[in-house]
């Protein structure tokens, strides 16, 4: 029905469209950029905890926190063969003893402190302490050839070192208080060189605290810091004899001259001291020792030496004159000279192998 104007009429009960306020409209679109940079924030804020290069290195140094060794080297760049050994110029046959939980020190207040571009890595610098000794370390991450819809990281060069270490006066050592036994880690085995560096892969950061504690020798230790990805780091450990080790030595030394003594001939066989006549004897000589040795210990590559040591043999013999046939008693005390060298054999015993010669 038409109105009283022309116009079409308006069905009852249907009021007319009005007009949105632009006020309203204003509103809408400011929230819908709200809504869109919350969510930008948000994926970011994801991101940069979750997927992001510095998110990656975080977890890897929570795993060495936590001693998870085994999930440490799976992740992505962290373990290595012998041909990326090879081309950092490390030993490519280094072993992974020290690869296991009992191996590592503490390692807290781990700090993500710095990240930046180079090319296609990325550059995370981390702080932390290490077995109570601050260290900072860089690594070198990249986007992972796997990377799928979310993106995925891997070390551009292994995070793990390898410690070069030598320890002389021992076949066995301990690392962190995990012992070990060269001829077990060394691809030479049973025929490893005792006084060759040892070559040990180890996590980085860390700290190495290497020592030896046996009943022939001991070191205080030497603490050394890897704090640098897949780099050498070589350590030299002395260790010198136990107390133990020198009153065995000791004891065994003078038996040895002792059972010298016990043979009654002018020239005892295999002995260091010794007597000459011009005439002959008219009875058998008697020996005893009168004054033994203080005998010490050196380390002498892979074993050990007696330095020489001043000692005092006393001789008691009848001496038949060859011209009037007469006989005369003679005793003289005869200064000799002891030294010696000690072979420490496979099973953990010495070999004591004395010498010596007149004074």
């Amino acid at each position: 029905m038409d109105t009283a104007g022309g116009g079409p009429a308006t069905p009852e009960g249907v009021r007319g469209a009005r007009p949105r306020p632009a006020a309203t409209i204003t509103g809408i679109v400011l929230v819908g950029v709200l809504l869109i940079a919350a969510l930008g924030a948000g994926a970011a804020s994801l991101y940069r905890e979750f997927y992001s290069p510095r998110a990656f290195v975080q977890h890897y140094l929570e795993l060495l926190q936590e001693r998870r060794t085994a999930e440490a080297l799976a992740v992505p760049g962290v373990a290595v063969d012998s041909a990326e050994l090879q081309s950092a110029g490390l030993p490519a046959t280094a072993s992974e003893a020290l690869l296991r939980p009992d191996a590592l020190t503490s390692l807290t207040d781990a700090e993500i402190t710095g990240e930046s571009a180079d090319g296609d890595e990325t550059q995370v610098t981390v702080s932390y302490t290490a077995g109570g000794y601050a260290g900072k370390t860089t690594f070198s991450v990249q986007h992972d050839t796997n990377e799928g819809l979310l993106p995925r990281w891997r070390f551009a060069r292994s995070p793990l070192s390898v410690m070069k270490l030598t320890v002389e006066g021992s076949m066995r050592f301990a690392v962190n208080g995990f012992e070990v036994d060269k001829r077990q880690v060394s691809v030479d085995g049973a025929d490893v060189d005792p006084t060759a560096a040892v070559p040990l892969l180890v996590f980085s950061p860390g700290l190495y605290s290497v020592d030896v504690d046996t009943a022939i020798s001991a070191t205080p230790g030497v603490a050394v810091l890897a704090d640098a990805p897949l780099a050498g780091i070589p350590v030299d450990v002395q260790a010198q004899p136990t107390d133990e080790f020198i009153s065995v030595v000791q004891s065994r030394v003078e038996d040895f001259l002792t059972t010298c003594a016990q043979q009654k001939v002018l020239q005892p066989t295999g002995c260091p001291f010794g007597f000459t006549v011009r005439n002959r004897i008219d009875d058998a000589p008697t020996w005893s020792i009168v004054q033994q040795p203080e005998v010490t210990v050196v380390p002498d590559g892979a074993g050990w030496r007696i330095p020489s040591a001043k000692a005092v043999a006393h001789i008691v013999v009848d001496i038949r004159s060859i011209f009037d046939g007469s006989v005369r008693t003679v005793e003289e005390d005869v200064a000799f000279r002891v030294d010696g060298e000690i072979t420490v054999l496979p099973d953990g015993t010495a070999s004591i192998l004395v010498g010596g010669s007149s004074d």
